[in-house]
C-alpha cells in the first residue's frame, strides 16, 4: 500500500519544482519556516503583525488589510491566497488554496482527486468570524460574508453571502 504522507510530500515538491536531496531540503526549510511565522501570526496581538507575518509566509496582501486572531491561511501554497486593499477577515476564519483527502489514497484517486487553485479575495470584502473559504474560490469587490459561512463558490461583486454552502441573501448597491 502507498504511504498517503510520501504522497503529499511528492505533489508539494513537484508543484514547487524541488528535486533530490536540496530538493528535500527546500521543502524542510519552506514548511519549517512557514509553520513558525503561520504559528506566530496565528497568535499574534496586534492585526498589523499578522498581515506582516502572513506576507513574509508568501500571502499577497493588499494595504489596509485586517486579518482577525486564529485566521489560517493555508501553509501549503500561501503564495496562491490573495487579499486585496481594504478586506477584512474575521477571527476564526480558514482560507485554502488545496483540497484533498488527505491520508485517503482510494478516495484521492478514485473520487476527488487533489486539487490546488489561488483563492481571491477582491478590494473592500469582508469576511466575518468563522468563515471557511476553499480553494479556487474568488470573492468579488466589496462583498459580505456571513458569520459561519462556508464558500464553495466564487461570489459576485456587492453580493451578501451566508450559509453553508454560502448563498446570496442580497445584492448590495453599487
Amino acid at each position: 500500500m502507498e504511504n498517503p504522507e510520501k504522497m503529499n510530500k511528492q505533489s508539494v515538491m513537484k508543484y514547487y519544482g524541488y528535486k533530490g536531496f536540496i530538493g528535500n531540503l527546500k521543502y524542510y526549510y519552506r514548511f519549517g519556516t512557514g509553520r513558525i511565522l503561520q504559528t506566530l501570526a496565528y497568535f499574534a496581538l496586534l492585526p498589523k503583525w499578522v498581515v506582516v507575518l502572513n506576507r513574509m509566509r508568501g500571502v499577497k496582501i493588499g494595504k489596509y488589510v485586517y486579518i482577525g486572531q486564529c485566521v489560517q491561511i493555508d501553509s501549503r501554497y500561501p503564495s496562491l491566497i490573495t487579499l486585496e486593499d481594504y478586506v477584512s477577515v474575521g477571527v476564526n476564519s480558514m482560507i485554502f488554496a488545496h483540497s484533498e483527502p488527505a491520508s485517503n489514497i482510494l478516495l484521492r484517486k478514485k473520487y476527488y482527486p487533489a486539487r490546488v487553485a489561488p483563492t481571491l479575495i477582491k478590494e473592500g470584502a469582508w469576511i466575518a468570524p468563522g468563515v471557511i473559504i476553499l480553494c479556487g474560490v474568488t470573492i468579488g469587490e466589496h462583498s459580505v460574508i456571513g458569520a459561519g459561512s462556508v464558500v464553495i463558490k466564487d461570489v459576485e461583486p456587492f453580493t451578501v453571502v451566508a450559509g453553508n454552502p454560502a448563498k446570496v441573501i442580497k445584492k448590495l448597491e453599487e
